[in-house]
């Protein structure tokens, strides 16, 4: 029974973000809080579909610590689950992704037309110099930025190495971070055919503010960060 339930999840999922990929692109000329319409849509209809097909519910905690400016979000990375979440879950922002998702037709052209930081991994500097230029200019323009510290999908139980990206990109913007734990990989395992029946548990940790994150040193921020991210994902079952 998982299995079809799964199976027809991914097909209906595929279909359905073939078509909203199209919108968006399509949407284009009418502006971005038309793009980001349907992206939403799309993120909204996929927790539908997981709900009603694979018995999986989202919940989430800690909005209260949601700042109203634009800020850095530091998530934890398990799934596509909580990428696919995450245009339901924080105001409109940019992702910090690999340059060749953009090229996936429909969907990285998607992408690319609702705006991302493409980079290229094999060399970390220009990365990492391109991450804080351009991610800059969207804080100032009011964009969220979407940074997952570890860099690629970890597997529940066993963290990732985090990385200093978006710590170095928040000092130089000036802008707070808030943290983000989840444990979808439970539920949507990496690589994972199959999407086990359970609760998708999102919680967002206490705002840093950009004052504090400007005072404190990068890898003191890093491991706080770290620790905090790590224990209430271990809270959550991840």
């Amino acid at each position: 029974m998982l299995f079809i339930r799964s199976l027809t999840f991914n097909l209906l999922f595929m279909l359905h973000t073939v078509l909203f990929s199209l919108l968006v692109i399509v949407s284009r000329p009418f502006g971005f809080a038309a793009t980001w319409f349907w992206a939403r849509t799309w993120s909204g209809l996929t927790f539908t579909l997981l709900r009603l097909i694979c018995g999986i519910r989202l919940e989430i905690e800690g909005r209260e610590h949601c700042p109203d400016e634009s800020c850095v979000v530091m998530a934890k990375h398990q799934s596509a689950a909580e990428t696919i979440a995450m245009p339901i879950l924080v105001p409109p922002y940019v992702w910090i992704l690999k340059r060749e998702l953009l090229y996936i037709p429909l969907f990285g052209w998607a992408l690319a037309v609702i705006s991302a930081i493409a980079i290229r991994r094999g060399n970390p500097r220009e990365a990492i110099k391109q991450v804080i230029q351009q991610g800059t200019r969207f804080l100032k323009n009011h964009r969220w930025v979407v940074v997952f510290p570890e860099g690629t999908r970890s597997t529940p139980g066993k963290p990732g190495d985090y990385q200093p990206g978006g710590i170095v990109l928040a000092q130089k913007a000036e802008s707070g971070i808030l943290p983000m734990a989840h444990n979808a990989g439970i539920c949507w395992p990496k690589r994972g055919f199959i999407k086990k029946p359970g609760i998708i548990r999102v919680r967002f940790l206490p705002y840093i503010s950009a004052e504090e994150v400007k005072a404190t040193r990068r890898n003191d921020l890093l491991k706080r960060l770290e620790q905090e991210i790590e224990a209430a994902t271990a809270e959550l079952g991840g």
